[in-house]
């Protein structure tokens, strides 16, 4: 039997200003570039978990749908979709196009298993909840053409000591500059506008050492020289675990990429530890310049209300081991006025950013702030999925106008990447490091 395994690939964005912009601001789209070059990790693990003795496995990525698409032409069994938010509509065109002819498609990931009911209009079976859970069964009733609509493993937990090889010798090696590894799988926060891995469970679980580290040393027999990408939404929660994990990846020789909190300050073991073994880059969730605005903004906590005291010092700090760091903020919050463009912009000049990234408050499907913005009629578009794109608005800020705070992040952006604060932010490291 013959599998696809369909990624939509790509960054998205409505804001037809913001694109002309980015040609000719390199620092803000150099991230976008590197994210939409990551393979399809979820895919590649399905894929790692189909017996190739019973199914031949193919992996594609497509950026748009093509009517003429020659992948139309082949006679699959099955095409495993996977697609973001702002992707979804395209995934959604490509499913119903194989629908037509007779081909059957399944859907998952956090989108789907947010919007199961609007997925099922276009392909014909959704996996809901953490995808290993499910795929056994999907080959099984693949085999037997008995394919269920739905495989609802919501209120199950995927252990993952049982974790699988993701099929990476499907990727091309030439086409992606960075490849994704997972370690974790959750987060300790909540915070009200995050659609990541919470989503699809709710339990924040590590994956064993000795699994990261055989998908790593896979890795590196496709590529020489290797940059990972840690696909967690906050690795290094657990320093006891990061630190025997970033033990073994010093042997490894690599450098890597990934997305933590600032919590890693208080440990200096930890950063040597993380210097040591290849990091670059870290992107940290600041999401605000003020104290005030970061209170209630986790569900569960008030941790980054709590630290914000230490955030300057802390990034200095990191940074001194070497490694760059990328303040995430976002904007358009509740507690946001006018004031936050010149506050961020204030915030990296004097924290001495190595980077930041910028991007607009967005109502994620079956996210605590989709929920509540449409109790409060503030959804200017409902289900408009291709505007969760981090670059479009779709809801009514609470304290200035759409306008308002289209304008001041256009402005925004402008300032953070020119040449000339780039360059200075570029120079403030070297600074650092030379002080250290």
């Amino acid at each position: 039997m013959k599998i696809c395994f369909l990624g939509m690939s790509g960054v998205r964005s409505e804001n037809k200003e913001l694109l002309e912009m980015g040609l000719t601001l390199p620092g803000f789209i150099e991230r976008s570039k590197q994210i939409a070059s990551l393979p399809h990790l979820g895919l590649l693990t399905l894929a790692g978990m189909t017996p190739e003795e019973e199914f031949e496995i193919s992996y594609e990525e497509r950026e748009k749908f093509n009517e003429n698409d020659p992948l139309f032409e082949e006679e699959f069994d099955l095409v495993a979709i996977s697609a973001l938010s702002a992707q979804i509509f395209e995934g959604y065109k490509v499913a119903e196009k194989f629908k037509k002819l007779h081909i059957k498609t399944i859907m998952g990931g956090l989108h789907i298993t947010s919007t199961k009911e609007e997925a099922l209009k276009y392909c014909s079976s959704v996996v809901i909840g953490e995808g290993e859970l499910a795929w056994p069964f999907v080959l099984e009733d693949l085999t037997n053409n008995c394919l269920k609509t739905v495989y609802d493993f919501s209120n199950q937990s995927f252990d993952f000591k049982n974790s699988p090889m993701p099929m990476y010798k499907l990727l091309d090696p030439d086409k992606y500059n960075r490849i994704t590894v997972q370690t974790q799988r959750g987060c300790t926060h909540h915070c009200e506008f995050c659609a990541s891995s919470i989503l699809l469970s709710s339990h924040f679980k590590e994956k064993p050492v000795d699994k990261v580290i055989s998908e790593i040393v896979e890795i590196k027999k496709l590529w020489k020289n290797p940059f990972i990408e840690f696909a967690d939404d906050n690795s290094f929660v657990n320093h006891h675990y990061s630190k025997k994990l970033l033990k073994e990846i010093i042997k490894l020789d690599i450098k890597w990429f990934s997305e933590t909190d600032l919590s890693i300050a208080e440990d200096d073991e930890l950063l040597e530890l993380m210097h040591q073994s290849g990091c670059r880059q870290l992107l940290i969730g600041l999401e605000n310049p003020t104290k005030e605005g970061l209170y209630d903004l986790e569900m569960n906590s008030n941790w980054k209300y709590q630290q914000f005291e230490n955030y300057k010092k802390s990034i200095q700090k990191i940074q001194s081991y070497g490694i760059t760091v990328n303040g995430c903020f976002v904007v358009g919050m509740d507690s946001q006025t006018k004031d936050v463009f010149d506050e961020i912009y204030n915030f990296v000049d004097e924290s001495k950013l190595y980077e930041v990234q910028v991007t607009l408050l967005t109502p994620f499907p079956n996210t605590p702030l989709y929920d509540r913005l449409l109790k409060e009629d503030r959804i200017i578009k409902p289900n408009a999925w291709e505007l969760c794109t981090l670059f479009d608005i779709n809801f009514i800020p609470k304290n200035m106008s759409v306008e308002e705070l289209q304008n001041g992040f256009l402005k925004l952006v402008q300032k953070l990447y020119s040449k000339e604060f780039t360059q200075l932010r570029r120079k403030n490291f070297l600074d650092i490091i030379k002080n250290k």
